[in-house]
């Protein structure tokens, strides 16, 4: 079953369940995935990489809100967007802790011969790629800087 599908049945799920936040977060994320498959140059069909992206934007979006709502003292909307962002979350593979992050970054700049900064685009490239989904590209490009420098 595909992440397209799975969120369909996860709202019909909570729909029953009465679970309104739950409810509300899918059928964002339902909308953000049609608008996808129906886009111009779109083929009408989403993939696994395409649904993980997006679910990775949302994710983000939800908190840098929180961190702005917390910043103007609204708790209450705050709140509300850190619990959507959890929602979301379930659907993204785990993302790598820091040890993990620093070994699988090692081994891209060692597999690429990466030796200094100037090498940093090329080791982005190709860390970006793997690990999309698995760490927010800010966490990659730090983990990268650090090790090259």
């Amino acid at each position: 079953m595909n992440l397209f599908d799975k969120i369909s049945n996860d709202i019909k799920a909570a729909m029953l369940a009465k679970d309104v936040v739950r409810r509300e977060t899918l059928r964002g994320v339902k909308k953000e995935f049609l608008e996808a498959k129906t886009a111009k140059g779109a083929d009408g069909e989403l993939s696994d990489d395409a649904a993980l992206k997006i679910l990775s934007k949302m994710v983000k979006q939800r908190k840098e809100s929180a961190k702005i709502y917390s910043e103007q003292n609204r708790q209450d909307l705050a709140d509300n967007e850190l619990a959507e962002a959890a929602v979301i979350e379930e659907y993204l593979p785990k993302q790598l802790s820091e040890d993990e992050l620093q070994i699988a970054v090692k081994n891209i700049i060692d597999s690429c011969g990466a030796s200094s900064m100037k090498d940093m685009g090329k080791v982005m490239g190709i860390a970006s790629k793997q690990l999309s989904g698995k760490a927010e590209g800010k966490a990659i490009s730090e983990m990268v800087k650090k090790l090259l420098s």
